[in-house]
Formats: C-alpha cells, structure tokens, sequence
C-alpha cells in the first residue's frame, strides 16, 4: 500500500491526516506551507491545480477534495472507522461532515480571508464581522450535538466529523470565540486530541487547540 497524505499544519487536512494515523497504516505524511506559499509551487500545482489541501496520493491516483479523500479512505481502511458503517447513523454523519465542509468552513474564510471575496477594504471588515456571528451560530450546532456524544459524535468509535469539530472549533479561537464557552465541543475535541494515535497528528501539525486570546482591558 503506498498512501501519501499533503496536509498544511492546522486547515482541514487535519481530518484525514488524524483518519490515516487512526487507521494504523504506514503512509506518507507531505506538510505544505501555506503562508510560505509552497501550495502555489509547479511541482503542488500539478498535483493539485487549485493549490488547495488536502490531496491523498494512493497508488499513483492523486485525489483532491476533503469529502472525497474521507468517503476513499474509508472504503479502503474499514478498520478506522472513519464512517458508521452503514444505516442512519452512517447518512447522518455523512450529512453532517457535508454540512461542516458546505457550511462552517466557507463561513469561516469569510472571517479569516475575505480579500477571497472582495477587493474593497470596507466590505472586508463588514464581511469579517458579519462571518463571526454565523460561525459562532455554527459552532452552538456543533455544541449541541456535542452534547450528546456517546461518546462520540457518531456512536462508539471517533470519525471524521470528530476531527472536523476539532478543526473548526479551534479556527474559532482566531475568529475571538473562547473554546469553553462551548464546554460539550471543547470537551470532545481535547478526548479525540488524546487519543494517541491522534496524538500523533496533533504534534506533527504542532497544534495548540486553543488559540483563543482574550480581549486587552
């Protein structure tokens, strides 16, 4: 088996990046720089044309797209439980992971990057401040069915919409949203992180969960 994961420390590749290391496979880890800008190398852009991450080489077949890297992966590993395997348990996580990447994440890189979106200074900071309030709106969802984990948002074993709750609660720390306001999520995710073989993934990437800096008074 020959898997090579390109991950950028901290964005949303941290979910099959933690998936691979679950599963207990040998595989590649390949780190990209984003704001050294190596996403935009020749070399990356051939991979990947829209220099995004992550991208999952398997075998030689170069797979871009989180949804996709995931629903391959957990065809391939079984023995992760990346998914339920089957039933509502399995569409309702699948549903929920869609809604997470859809939904949360653009919301977020309408905070974190809005020269995506406009050129015009003002219409930035208005899409900033507008973007932190529906985040914090995605984040009370998640808190919710975080609340009742049993113990994992998705049964018994931890998936990937466990990784993509960590990921997206601790961006929420730079959008000025302290983790423990949201103790059920904050909860869960500091579980998944110590988890070893997630662990493992955390010190490679060099996370802190909690990014989050209180206002100077």
């Amino acid at each position: 088996m020959s898997l090579k994961l390109f991950f950028a420390p901290g964005a949303c590749s941290f979910v099959p990046h933690a998936m691979l290391e679950i599963a207990g496979v040998n595989f590649e880890p390949a780190m990209i720089k984003l704001h050294k800008g190596e996403q935009r190398t020749a070399d990356y852009l051939l991979l990947n044309p829209r220099g995004q991450v992550p991208v999952l080489v398997d075998e030689g077949d170069v797979i871009t797209q989180i949804v996709a890297i995931l629903l391959h992966l957990d065809a391939k590993l079984p023995q992760a439980h990346i998914f339920p395997a089957s039933g509502q348990a399995r569409t309702h996580a699948l549903s929920m992971l869609a809604w997470m990447n859809n939904t949360v994440h653009p919301t977020f890189t309408h905070f974190f990057m809005p020269q995506k979106f406009s050129d015009d200074e003002a219409a930035q900071q208005a899409m900033r401040t507008f973007a932190v309030e529906r985040y914090r709106e995605c984040l009370q969802e998640i808190e919710a069915l975080a609340a009742k984990a049993s113990p994992w948002l998705f049964g018994e074993h931890p998936g990937a919409v466990d990784a993509y709750a960590l990921t997206l609660l601790r961006w929420g720390g730079y959008a000025g949203i302290d983790p423990t306001t949201l103790p059920a999520t904050w909860a869960l995710v500091q579980r998944f992180a110590a988890l070893p073989a997630v662990a493992q993934a955390v010190e490679r990437e060099r996370l802190q969960l909690n990014v989050y800096q209180a206002p100077a008074t």
